[in-house]
């Protein structure tokens, strides 16, 4: 991607963001999917942002990808978490692992916005440990017949394809990838709305009957599911840091406007000391998430410029969590300050501090829990010989 398609990709967010804003905020409100979200990333194709120009996308590079999702967080994670779900864990793992053909078969409508695409890993039972899984399949001619729940799988509701995973009936091999169009008989869905935030995004959960694939829909190899969901897992990652880094610039300048026209005690509430105390640790938040974000991004073009390197991975990996787990505490953190600076209204929803508290909350739970992400970090220092889960 050249400068004049990266500033050309970067206005589109930018035109995009301005439109979405006072329908977004109306539909949160109300307490409903945002369904304009859709439309509106159709009009300026940023549906297949980091996708190939050869099937259909922007060719985005990562830096560019992840400033998009920068710039989008900040109009709420809601917005964010459609395209995360979308490009970040939906199309990667077919862009990495698919065949020429899965790519030219589902990467091209994707990135048109034709086909929404989701990432059902978690089930009830099987959240930070997906091994736990009990979604199963078995081969049956040409095809694979998949059983199992998927269960707070956002796109769920709304997605055409699902990246599935799931274990052989026997169990004696390991969790395969399957690229499951979701308009055939055997699945039922239901929109999980009873969410503490993110009313504008859709998150559902679904179950497979005895649902039907070609067995052409295998993605990858069969029996290498874990490392293809482990991987894709670490671009999700960096997407959620990159709109959580969105979340606390947007905290930033809605407590900076406020605190300048709100008057209490005779003055701006700007002049009162322990205000500006909240304006500091939001702006110490926003550039020390911006710094390890930023070192994240390098590791993470630095694997995929040498695939197969596992050193490098590893380092990727590794820096990937740390950003993920800084950046969603610090955008929680930084909303709950931007609240305290609007006092009573910022009690309320209609201003973007209560619906980024509300919504940054759950960055700290999917796509990696808090706890195991430090676990991660906690063990790339005492060694592997100390890691909590083996």
């Amino acid at each position: 991607m050249n400068e004049q398609q990266r500033r050309q990709l970067l206005d589109d967010v930018e035109a995009f963001c301005e439109e979405i804003r006072p329908r977004e905020e109306l539909c949160y409100l109300e307490h409903r999917f945002n369904e304009e979200s859709i439309t509106l990333a159709k009009k300026y194709n940023l549906f297949g942002m980091p996708i190939a120009t050869d099937f259909g996308g922007r060719g985005a590079d990562l830096r560019t990808y992840v400033d998009a999702i920068i710039r989008i967080g900040r109009e709420g994670n809601g917005v964010r978490t459609l395209f995360s779900a979308h490009s970040s864990i939906g199309q990667y793992p077919i862009s990495q692992f698919g065949t020429d053909d899965q790519k030219e078969m589902y990467l091209k409508p994707s990135s048109r916005g034709d086909s929404i695409m989701a990432f059902g890993l978690t089930e009830p039972e099987a959240g930070s440990n997906p091994l736990e899984m009990t979604s199963t399949y078995r081969r049956d001619g040409d095809r694979y017949v998949l059983n199992g729940i998927k269960y707070l799988i956002s796109n769920g509701g709304i997605a055409d394809v699902v990246i599935v995973f799931a274990y052989p009936e026997d169990r004696i091999d390991r969790i395969s990838a399957f690229i499951v169009d979701t308009d055939g008989e055997g699945i039922e869905r239901e929109d999980m709305t009873a969410k503490l935030g993110l009313p504008t995004c859709n998150t559902a959960m679904f179950q497979l009957t005895d649902y039907s694939v070609p067995a052409d829909n295998l993605l990858g190899e069969e029996g290498g599911g874990f490392r293809i969901a482990m991987e894709t897992l670490v671009s999700g990652r960096l997407s959620v840091a990159a709109g959580c880094l969105g979340v606390i610039e947007d905290c930033l300048a809605e407590a900076i406007e406020y605190a300048k026209n709100r008057e209490q005690h005779g003055k701006p509430i700007a002049r009162h000391q322990l205000v500006q105390e909240h304006i500091a640790e939001i702006e110490i938040a926003r550039q020390t998430t911006q710094s390890i974000l930023a070192s994240a991004v390098d590791a993470k073009v630095a694997q995929d410029a040498a695939p197969g390197d596992r050193a490098i991975a590893a380092e990727a990996d590794l820096l990937v969590a740390k950003a993920k787990y800084h950046a969603s505490n610090a955008a929680c953190d930084a909303a709950d300050r931007a609240i305290q600076v609007f006092g009573g209204r910022g009690y309320s929803e209609l201003f973007r501090p209560a619906r980024h508290w509300k919504d940054a909350r759950v960055c700290r739970i999917y796509e990696g829990t808090d706890e195991i992400l430090k676990l991660k970090i906690a063990a790339s220092l005492l060694g592997k010989e100390y890691a909590a889960f083996r």
